[in-house]
């Protein structure tokens, strides 16, 4: 008994020290030494560029193909690419040495500073009922986009329609927490039930304002958390309706 408690102590020390030795082993990090270098989706020149690195810059190779020496990496945002060997210069780095290249982490950067258009979908509340939203957007640069909506929301007496446009103002577009603000203005489409007493089939106008926050993951996802104060309005009258919502979107 005694013989087999010490075999199986060896053995636990055994798997400790080189589950140990393994962490002390630095990462393969592709370091790039040409002027500019394109990153794609897939192991050759036929694949979309998804990204383009400037010399100096590093990111963690996670595998090799065979074909045309193609390196596999991850970029900061978490998404998969490929770079051709002959373009970078494979460097070990440890995890205590100061000039370590930063690693995917939950949160990313957001694609702000390379996207064209974007794409979100929301729900919450809106005059105190259930919404959802479909939100396209056009990029016109990091801080700044154009957005469509078209939303919905439903009450014991029919639907209302909200749709328009507006603009997003980001106004930290590089950290992955973003703080922003968004205005916009439209038409606004009741859809009574058949047998609703107090709603009416009518459009009116709407202009809103609000903000939130964009928290940017890696792959590209967005989680975005936002609240408003819209204005439903006729050249006679008008009321104030507020919105809070969430959901999710990605920029490409």
């Amino acid at each position: 008994m005694r013989a087999a408690a010490c075999l199986v102590c060896l053995a636990g020390l055994m798997t400790w020290a080189g589950g140990a030795a393994a962490q002390d082993e630095p990462d393969a990090f592709a370091r790039v030494v040409v002027a500019e270098t394109e990153l794609r989706s897939g192991p050759g020149i036929t694949h979309r560029v998804i990204y383009r690195a400037e010399r100096g810059e590093a990111f963690l190779i996670t595998g090799r193909e065979g074909n045309g020496f193609w390196l596999q990496v991850v970029l900061e945002d978490g998404r998969t690419a490929y770079v051709l060997g002959d373009t970078v210069e494979p460097v070990a780095i440890g995890e205590d040495e100061v000039d370590r290249p930063g690693t995917p982490g939950f949160f990313s950067p957001p694609a702000l500073e390379s996207a064209r258009a974007g794409f979100a979908i929301m729900g919450g509340v809106f005059d105190k009922n259930g919404y959802s939203e479909i939100r396209p957007a056009f990029v016109l640069a990091p801080a700044i986009a154009l957005e469509g909506y078209v939303g919905m929301h439903l009450n014991s007496e029919g639907k209302g329609i909200l749709f328009g446009a507006g603009g997003t103002l980001d106004l930290a577009p590089d950290w992955a927490v973003s703080p922003f603000l968004h205005l916009g203005g439209g038409g606004y489409k009741t859809v009574p039930n058949e047998d609703a007493f107090v709603l009416k089939d009518e459009t009116v106008y709407h202009a809103r304002a609000g903000g939130g926050l964009l928290i940017s993951l890696r792959w590209r996802i967005l989680i975005r958390i936002e609240a408003n104060n819209t204005v439903l309005f006729t050249e006679d009258s008008y009321r104030n309706t507020q919105g809070y919502f969430g959901g999710l979107g990605t920029y490409f």
